[in-house]
């Protein structure tokens, strides 16, 4: 990802969903929390709801792609935490993709 890093610590993920500025759909939540930097950061939680370990790694591939391919169209200086819900599993790249930015669209952070 060229504009983005990971949150990879607990305490990162803590204090984006204390920030509790939340959106859903089907597929995802997506919880952000703005910050003074140039670069966006995103973590992907997928829990063992979801599925066992081949499909939780599958679906955080397909939101890892789907925002990438996508990442010039967020605004930069915020962090990101994007929750997969159950019924994510088995859907395609498109509608992940398709749900990643419907969320991006209603936090007001996609440009298009």
């Amino acid at each position: 990802m060229e504009y983005s890093d990971s949150l990879k610590k607990y305490e990162d993920f803590q204090r984006v969903y204390r920030n509790r500025k939340s959106f859903a759909n089907k597929y995802l939540v997506m919880y952000v929390l703005r910050q003074d930097t140039q670069r966006n950061r995103i973590g992907i939680s997928v829990s063992k709801k979801v599925g066992n370990s081949v499909v939780r790694h599958r679906i955080t591939r397909l939101i890892r792609e789907s925002y990438r391919l996508n990442e010039k169209k967020f605004d930069k200086g915020m962090d990101l935490v994007v929750v997969a819900r159950p019924a994510v599993k088995g859907k395609s790249y498109t509608e992940v993709e398709s749900a990643l930015m419907h969320l991006g669209r209603l936090q007001h952070i996609v440009i298009e």
